[in-house]
């Protein structure tokens, strides 16, 4: 069990929610539901949107920590988690460089392959190269060593938003525009069937440690924006109906992913067990959803733990660290 924070705290955290990206509307979500845990463990909250007032807001508010709950480039591209660093204010999640490595999926590949992890095999494409070349070529040749089926995806965005699975030729050049309208770099990865798994880790300062394994099972066989919050649209199974010894192997997995990125506090790292029960590692989350149908707040209860007293404990963690 993850230990607990104080039954009542006096800390004041300000949440950062909302901003531009596609995810507004999650964010906003997410942020609400970390607020609520935060007062429900004593905490003083308030809840900001990123904007041309971030550093007026962050002077008057006087926090002891800061949250960032936005999701999408806004919040896990790095850039505002440099803007808080300048501010001199501890904050909850990835630094920013932790969070530019893991929000560029094709980096993070690159990253966990030579950490020794395994990840699907793939090819990354950006938008000029892929117009400047003969587009149909390339295609083919990536298709002839990358054998269908396919994902294909943008390669800096959230929520499945871009993504898609392609199972022949005649759909790849449609999925490539979709994943262009999210980010000027699309990735071509093989597709592996198998069971989706989302392993949130946790550190508290003595270590990074797995949560319990969430196994999803969308109802329509794909786990796209709508299936990740409308409730109703996907099965959750907490823990994970895997063996002992894969549900070990894709805690090791997720672990050492938020190692090799170089994050700390939380993070949720997405993989998928094939039929041989290799686990295989798609992407890495610094800024995991925490909405009614989000994945960490079901793994943090199937734990045996609380949200309000792990996410004090993790409010905690960071003004020890800043």
């Amino acid at each position: 069990m993850i230990s607990k924070g104080k039954s009542k705290s006096k800390l004041k955290v300000q949440i950062l929610a909302g901003g531009i990206s596609h995810e507004r509307d999650i964010s906003l979500k997410s942020g609400r539901r970390v607020a609520d845990a935060l007062l429900d463990a004593g905490a003083e909250v308030i809840i900001r949107e990123p904007d041309e007032k971030l550093l007026s807001n962050i002077k008057k508010d006087k926090p002891d920590v800061i949250w960032p709950c936005l999701h999408g480039a806004s919040g896990e591209d790095g850039a505002l988690r440099d803007i808080l660093s300048l501010a001199g204010v501890p904050f909850v999640g990835a630094t920013a460089s932790g969070a530019r490595l893991a929000w560029d999926k094709s980096i993070a590949k690159v990253i966990v392959a030579q950490a020794g992890i395994q990840t699907p095999a793939s090819v990354t494409l950006p938008k000029d190269t892929f117009r400047e070349l003969d587009a149909d070529g390339v295609l083919k040749a990536v298709t002839q060593t990358i054998s269908f089926p396919l994902v294909v995806k943008p390669a800096r965005s959230g929520s499945a938003q871009g993504v898609s699975v392609v199972k022949k030729a005649d759909e790849l050049s449609r999925a490539m525009v979709d994943a262009y309208v999210y980010c000027d770099v699309a990735i071509i990865e093989k597709y592996i069937e198998g069971t989706e798994l989302a392993i949130s880790v946790i550190d508290l300062g003595s270590g990074p440690i797995a949560l319990p394994a969430v196994e999803v099972e969308p109802v329509s066989g794909r786990f796209g924006y709508q299936e990740r919050y409308t409730a109703g649209e996907t099965n959750y199974y907490v823990p994970a109906r895997v063996s002992k010894a894969v549900a070990e192997r894709a805690a090791k997995l997720a672990i050492d992913s938020h190692v090799a990125l170089g994050l700390r506090h939380i993070s949720r790292v997405d993989a998928i067990v094939d039929k041989k029960g290799v686990v295989w590692f798609l992407e890495a989350n610094v800024c995991p959803g925490m909405t009614e149908t989000s994945l960490l707040p079901q793994a943090i209860t199937a734990e045996g733990s609380t949200l309000s007293s792990v996410y004090l404990s993790l409010a905690e963690a960071a003004v020890r660290t800043r």
